[in-house]
């Protein structure tokens, strides 16, 4: 997911030049980041879920933002489905056997950013969903840096999307019917540590 997740630190450094030599910590802001999932269901729609309110830390190189991380992590449970019917589902042992009060945790944690123009950057990374980890590679984009209109404080935002194949995470049930490909489309704003 989106997932999420959600990793583009060295997106930050693109609207600035590469001059400073420190390493700065930017938290996720929970109010304005979100993970949007959607998959094809028996080919007559797609269906779409959404995890929010999730909180995560990125550590920007911002001499070599190539070198910067973040990592991101929210209960399984926090999922929004839009039916509760599909969400009991997806939390029985079909999917990811998560009963009320299991704290299974989704996670990621960057481990490479390559970057490919000033504002867009590959970010690979470990992806832990339903117990297993895989690796995963975010397209991500920078959408903006500068101080937040409203609270004043430095912020940067950015989009990035990612295509899992949910059987590789032991989440088959239905596959081929239903599409093993989930689309990943996450945005997250991040406000600069005082």
């Amino acid at each position: 997911m989106k997932f999420a997740l959600t990793t583009a630190a060295a997106l930050a450094a693109f609207a600035m030049p590469a001059v400073a030599q420190e390493t700065t910590v930017w938290n996720l802001d929970p109010s304005h980041s979100q993970i949007v999932f959607e998959y094809n269901h028996l080919g007559f729609s797609t269906t779409t879920g959404m995890f929010s309110g999730f909180e995560g830390v990125i550590n920007l190189d911002e001499a070599e933002p190539q070198n910067s991380s973040v990592e991101v992590s929210f209960p399984v449970r926090t999922m929004l489905t839009g039916w509760e019917e599909r969400f009991t589902h997806f939390m029985s042992d079909d999917f990811f056997g998560a009963a009320e009060g299991d704290d299974q945790m989704v996670t990621f944690t960057s481990t490479s950013v390559e970057l490919e123009d000033e504002d867009e950057a590959k970010i690979t990374g470990d992806l832990t969903l339903n117990g297993i980890t895989k690796q995963i590679v975010l397209e991500a984009e920078l959408n903006q840096r500068g101080d937040h209109p409203a609270s004043g404080k430095p912020t940067m935002g950015f989009d990035a999307e990612t295509t899992i194949k949910r059987s590789e995470f032991d989440l088959g049930m239905f596959v081929p019917a239903t599409s093993d490909e989930v689309e990943i489309n996450i945005s997250v704003e991040a406000i600069k540590a005082e």
